[in-house]
């Protein structure tokens, strides 16, 4: 769609050429057509072709809802999945998020491909797109990851919560307590995510020759005393709000909860300002 960014698909490919140039050392670039539902494929396919020039990762939305299935089977005689595996977009390159609605043979076939699973509970329950089937996915060798989606269906954007949604959600769908225990959680938000990523050597867990991209969690509070297992603590009632410290490559950015550098009650003023505007 025309943004005031691009007018169409030839200027969105340009400047994400020009941009992918001209990234930093904490900076890096994927290509992110919405949805089977919104993307051509010949934009698909242009978009896989700078993705393998340029050696980028590819995010999209596949399977967010039912309706998206039913629509793309009445328009193309295809499921979404299907009609991306044809294109030749599923790959280790895919990061494909929500994966709602999926049969045996898909998810078969994203272990196969090894494509990335972006699970997104708090957004799916939302907008009432239903489950991904997490523990099939990691039964058949697949990788999960947890994100959050958007603020439009996911009002907090709280990691920690998202994990804990993430880690519930699986046992009750499947009725297996013993499913996605916490330290398989934790790990789909830390080194599995850097893994999909490519960031593995760089970052997702703490080792000599990473980078210190750290946080530091208060436990000590009411709502996590006492600690008995601070993996369990964390994923089962911790949130945000415990976050106390953060680094990233080394340097604090957060500090006894307070964001470095920056102007919080000029930003809060400004989503007033928005607020009323809109």
């Amino acid at each position: 769609f025309p943004t005031a960014w691009a007018r169409d698909d030839d200027e969105y490919l340009a400047k994400a050429d020009a941009l992918v140039g001209d990234a930093d050392g904490l900076v890096g670039y994927a290509l992110a057509p919405h949805a089977p539902y919104t993307v051509s494929d010949p934009t698909f396919e242009r978009v896989l072709e700078l993705a393998e020039a340029r050696d980028l990762l590819i995010h999209t939305h596949v399977h967010e809802s039912s309706a998206e299935i039913d629509e793309e089977l009445v328009a193309r005689g295809v499921r979404p999945f299907e009609r991306l595996r044809r294109l030749g977009v599923v790959s280790s390159r895919l990061l494909a998020a929500h994966m709602t609605h999926l049969t045996p043979e898909e998810i078969e076939l994203v272990a196969e491909l090894g494509a990335t699973v972006v699970h997104c509970p708090e957004s799916n329950m939302k907008l009432a797109n239903g489950f991904c089937p997490v523990d099939r996915l990691l039964d058949a060798g697949a990788r999960v990851i947890v994100g959050t989606d958007g603020p439009a269906s996911n009002n907090d954007l709280d990691m920690l919560g998202e994990l804990r949604t993430a880690a519930l959600l699986v046992k009750g769908a499947s009725r297996d307590a013993t499913k996605l225990p916490a330290i398989r959680a934790l790990r789909m938000a830390t080194i599995e995510a850097a893994r999909a990523l490519r960031l593995d050597h760089l970052v997702g867990s703490i080792e000599p020759g990473k980078r210190a991209d750290l946080i530091a969690v208060d436990l000590s509070q009411p709502e996590t005393s006492p600690v008995y297992d601070p993996i369990s603590q964390l994923l089962y009632a911790a949130h945000r709000g415990l976050v106390r410290e953060a680094w990233i490559d080394g340097k604090r950015r957060l500090r006894a909860g307070v964001v470095e550098d920056v102007d919080l009650p000029g930003v809060l003023a400004k989503a007033r300002a928005w607020r009323e505007r809109i």
